[in-house]
């Protein structure tokens, strides 16, 4: 297996998003929840899926006639690797210039900011 990459493609992203949320899927479940908001083949998310347990994101086991995926980690830590390979990237390991721009573009609400300033006393 290759080493675990944290950023995922947006059509990998959007794939967890939904075995996340249903803890454990079929290609035919992820199909079918892909298929509310777009068209894309059933081939096509077997594929992805398949490249998702190859990167170890996916874990799967034979239930019956169908493999049953399994997140290999849970989203929180996946999320965070990949914000933290953004802010790594972008803003060179610094997360205060991500903010400023968050708060300077009014990408956050008021009551997002109190959160954030609530949350950063606990830490301090």
């Amino acid at each position: 297996m290759r080493a675990r990459k944290s950023t995922l493609t947006d059509q990998e992203l959007e794939i967890m998003k939904i075995v996340w949320d249903l803890e454990k899927a079929t290609v035919r479940d992820v199909y079918e929840k892909l298929l509310e908001h777009r068209k894309i083949a059933y081939t096509t998310v077997m594929t992805m899926m398949k490249i998702l347990e190859t990167k170890g994101h996916l874990k799967k086991n034979q239930e019956e006639r169908a493999y049953v995926y399994r997140p290999a980690q849970p989203k929180k830590q996946v999320i965070g690797g990949m914000v933290r390979e953004f802010v790594n990237r972008v803003f060179n390991g610094s997360a205060e210039p991500l903010l400023m721009h968050l708060v300077e573009d009014d990408a956050l609400t008021a009551k997002e900011i109190a959160e954030i300033t609530r949350i950063a006393r606990r830490k301090s």
